[in-house]
């Protein structure tokens, strides 16, 4: 793609980067975005940084596949299912500037929506785990359906779905474990789905996958710095770091 070698170095450390929001603080990887469109161009860079994403969320799931709860996939799938067609048709009609704007506008958004609600559990109960129960209710599934829809759509357009899907476990109580390997099996299946939508816009041939080839093997040593950072990270923290990464990543690309 005639990459200088800075420009190969700033998509290596952001293959890292990926690595690391995989099996550490999901959301982070909010910056690989950024970094992969500001290196290439916004929609071609949703192409290379495809098959990098599978590749970390394969390592996610050899690390936490124990921790996943399944009621909840599968609540999630159907709705984001919608929200991927929704993405495709988008990415047909939109340009290069109009996609981080409204990607970085509904993440912000879903961040602010969940402090709110987190704070106000927090008043009612005097405990923010009380939301625990919550994805079981009916008002649980409306949620995981709004939720699953707007991450799909998100994953879709921009690989930016890992923001909106945290800030839905977050709110839905989910400890740092049940977190991690729900979102690792949640991730891997939905990526992989996408690759004939991708494939099918023109996003992925046979430059981007060449590409993806020389840059995967920088996945590794950042999940491996995520696992080793997990196992330190209390709750509190932990859900802290979710929720700034969210913010920081949707202003970024409000401003891009």
């Amino acid at each position: 793609m005639g990459l200088s070698l800075w420009g190969f170095a700033a998509l290596a450390a952001a293959t890292a980067l990926v690595g690391f929001s995989k099996t550490a603080v999901s959301g982070a990887n909010t910056v690989s975005l950024a970094v992969f469109a500001a290196v290439l161009p916004a929609r071609a860079s949703t192409g290379v940084l495809l098959p990098l994403l599978i590749v970390g969320d394969l390592v996610a799931v050899a690390s936490y596949r124990r921790h996943a709860h399944w009621p909840t996939l599968l609540r999630l799938f159907p709705a984001v299912a919608a929200g991927v067609v929704v993405g495709t048709g988008f990415l047909v009609w939109a340009g290069d500037a109009v996609v981080p704007v409204s990607i970085g506008a509904i993440l912000i958004l879903m961040a602010c929506v969940t402090m709110w609600r987190r704070r106000a559990a927090a008043r009612r109960e005097g405990d923010d785990q009380g939301a625990d129960r919550e994805p079981g209710t009916g008002a649980g599934r409306a949620k995981a359906r709004s939720y699953g829809v707007l991450g799909g759509f998100t994953t879709m357009v921009a690989n930016a779905g890992g923001p909106v899907m945290s800030m839905y476990l977050l709110s839905a109580g989910f400890d740092k474990w049940r977190f991690l390997g729900t979102s690792a099996w949640f991730f891997l299946v939905v990526n992989v789905s996408k690759l004939p939508f991708s494939a099918g816009l023109g996003l992925i041939d046979g430059h981007s996958l060449l590409l993806d080839l020389s840059l995967a093997a920088f996945v590794f040593p950042g999940a491996y710095v995520g696992r080793r950072c997990a196992a330190r990270l209390d709750q509190r923290l932990f859900e802290r770091l979710v929720i700034a990464a969210t913010l920081l990543g949707g202003v970024e690309l409000l401003l891009r």
